[in-house]
């Protein structure tokens, strides 16, 4: 029986729900494992995951600092797409649409995954000259993109403010229809249960306070409880990847920590049935299953971990909402929070073996990482495996900064000393 199968909930229902087993196990550490994954991330989750079922690797430890879903899988806006311009993106991010397709049934755990489409919205002839640029290459690489009309939009998203007197008028907008949302939390739970199942240690208020080293081979990690020796230490920590490579004696990356803001107001009666972005500034914007309309903007603009932002972006990205859609300006907000997200300086993932030996490296997410959480992992897991990339990944190493073969994906990582 399935274990969460319609016959499985019944029995349980009759049981008064007092047999559930628990989605994951507490262990407490091993002295050794063949992998540790240094962050409890969805990225991290996925890794475990992916090297159990795909590569039969299943002596690995996942140690997560906090508990599971306190970092970034829990702290994004739910958005699934692969839009992107260059065939390196296109191709990665399009395998990970492919993969969320088909993920509710692989974990068995229902990640709530909605291909609603994401519309991008262009306000000028020269966007949307760009738009069509992008959707052409996005159909080149065996995407899927789409043209619409301010009629077609009208019919779309009737909410949008189309009329000739808008500040920023819409000339039309590139839509992607495979593209989505998904409960970023339930994939968090999905990847666990998954991992667990299959005998991965999920180890969590475990953080990693240094590495062990044997010579320049990483051996292991010094944790919050005691030290773990490992054969492979893979590090997926996000926006916190500085900090913790640090501990590992790295102290330069090509990448800066941002806070990126998103916010979720009190529950409307159906209002969009898509994710919409606004081309006149950063916004992007869908409503969820329970009413609230999630939505985000830009980054706050200056280097921090701290996970939570301010007013002056909060009032900006409230200012582009009420320019697209002016019925919600008596919208209530109802909370916000704020995630921490480790930009690479091209706007592409770095996803390697190294910078040591025996380490490798997951980070550079950028304004993607959550739409990537599982070819992330599967990729991550593959090039652990087989201390060699995977063709799709081969092009995200971190040496690609020191030989100029940089994948700048249109300006979408951080400025450098911008700031």
């Amino acid at each position: 029986m399935a274990e969460y199968s319609l016959l499985s909930l019944l029995k349980n229902a009759w049981s008064g729900n007092r047999d559930w087993k628990p989605a994951w196990r507490k262990p407490d550490p091993k002295p050794e494992y063949d992998v540790i994954i240094v962050g409890g991330g969805g990225h991290g989750l996925a890794t475990a995951f992916y090297l159990a079922k795909e590569h039969g690797i299943t002596n690995v430890a996942v140690l997560e600092k906090g508990w599971l879903g306190s970092g970034n899988i829990g702290r994004n806006t739910t958005i699934v797409r692969s839009n992107y311009l260059l065939p390196e993106s296109i191709r990665f991010y399009d395998f990970s649409v492919k993969l969320w397709e088909n993920l509710s049934h692989e974990l068995n755990y229902n990640v709530m995954f909605s291909q609603r489409g994401i519309l991008n919205l262009a306000h000028s002839p020269a966007q949307a000259d760009d738009y069509i640029r992008r959707g052409n290459a996005m159909r080149h690489g065996g995407g899927d993109g789409v043209w619409l009309t301010p009629a077609e939009i009208a019919k779309k998203v009737p909410g949008v403010d189309l009329s000739q007197n808008a500040r920023f008028p819409v000339v039309g907008g590139l839509l992607q229809p495979r593209a989505g949302t998904a409960r970023h939390d339930a994939v968090a739970w999905g990847f666990a249960r998954g991992a667990d199942r299959r005998g991965v240690d999920i180890i969590e208020n475990c953080e990693v306070t240094g590495f062990l080293r044997d010579g320049d081979n990483v051996t292991g990690v010094k944790t919050s409880r005691g030290e773990i020796r490992a054969k492979k230490v893979a590090v997926a920590v996000a926006g916190s990847t500085g900090r913790v490579m640090r501990l590992a004696g790295i102290d330069r990356l090509p990448i800066e920590s941002h806070v990126l803001q998103a916010f979720v107001t009190e529950s409307l009666k159906p209002f969009v049935d898509t994710v919409v972005t606004f081309g006149g500034g950063h916004l992007y914007m869908s409503q969820s299953d329970k009413g609230s309309l999630v939505f985000g903007g830009d980054l706050d603009g200056y280097n921090s971990y701290a996970q939570r932002g301010n007013l002056p972006v909060v009032e900006e990205v409230m200012s582009e909402m009420v320019a697209m859609f002016p019925s919600l300006a008596r919208v209530r907000l109802l909370r916000s929070w704020g995630g921490v997200m480790d930009m690479s300086m091209d706007g592409t993932p770095i996803i390697t073996t190294g910078p040591l030996p025996g380490m490798y490296l997951n980070t550079g997410w950028c304004y993607g990482g959550f739409k990537a959480t599982p070819a992330s992992g599967w990729l991550f897991a593959w090039t652990i495996a087989k201390n060699t990339p995977h063709e799709i990944n081969a092009p995200f190493t971190l040496d690609r900064f020191h030989r100029g073969a940089i994948i700048d994906e249109k300006g979408q990582g951080a400025t450098p000393k911008l700031h």
